[in-house]
């Protein structure tokens, strides 16, 4: 059988980068799409298997022009990893339009251009998408108002995607990460904002980008060969919790 082929878009760092590392390990071939060319370039030098194809997912000419490079490249696509996203926070009555606009055309308008583009081969392949949301399209957060709600929408796009691929064997799932330690989240975080985080997670920790990853290999895999339409949350049980009473925690 041919070596397969993941698409995954985000590439560049971060959960994205971690996903295409655990493809590679697994014998996969990985077209990593990122804006950042510079940022691209630099993860991708040592990678044997994977592809860097510079695109800005939210134009619709960018994402044709690359779905097209990389079937040139590899005459396949097995799986589309839906990564890319941006987050810009603030009071829901300060949000210009713009800024709504900027995260809703990377978040919810790249998650549905890749994938329609990419239907034919996934067509060809009975391959998998797998779109990563984000805790914040679960639940409501503060500052959140247009990061949380495109969030929200991929979530019931890939519903939409399973309920209508998968009589070509197109199986869709959407992971929705929580808290996770990446050098950004580090940066911004504040120890008071990550002492509640850990208060309010019942793992009592941030996942890890491998974490993460590992539930999007999964989801592409042949192990999730009946599994469509779900909606996972890799969040140490931060969604199912709620509102958490830390002080009625054990010591231990």
């Amino acid at each position: 059988m041919a070596e397969r082929l993941a698409l995954v878009t985000g590439a560049a760092r971060g959960i994205g980068l971690a996903t295409t590392k655990l493809f590679l390990q697994n014998g996969w071939n990985v077209a990593m799409i990122d804006r950042d060319s510079e940022a691209l370039s630099l993860s991708a030098k040592d990678l044997d298997g994977a592809v860097a194809f510079v695109a800005d997912v939210s134009d619709q000419n960018q994402v044709d022009d690359v779905v097209k490079a990389v079937l040139t490249e590899f005459n396949r696509i097995d799986a589309v990893v839906n990564n890319a996203g941006v987050a810009d926070f603030g009071p829901i009555e300060e949000h210009d339009f713009a800024v709504w606009r900027k995260v809703m055309e990377t978040n919810l308008d790249g998650v549905f251009l890749v994938s329609q583009a990419t239907i034919p081969a996934l067509r060809k392949s009975r391959g998998a998408i797998v779109n990563i949301a984000s805790i914040s399209g679960l639940r409501a957060s503060t500052l959140r108002i247009a990061y949380g709600t495109s969030k929200a929408g991929v979530i019931h796009l890939t519903k939409q995607q399973a309920t209508e691929l998968g009589e070509f064997g197109i199986r869709a799932n959407c992971v929705c990460p929580g808290p996770v330690r990446t050098k950004l989240a580090m940066a911004v975080h504040s120890p008071e904002i990550i002492a509640a985080y850990h208060d309010a997670i019942p793992l009592n920790r941030y996942g890890s980008e491998d974490e993460i990853a590992q539930v999007i290999y999964f989801l592409c895999s042949d192990k999730a060969s009946y599994v469509t339409g779900q909606v996972i949350a890799s969040d140490g049980g931060f969604e199912s919790t709620g509102v958490g009473l830390p002080a009625l925690r054990s010591s231990n």
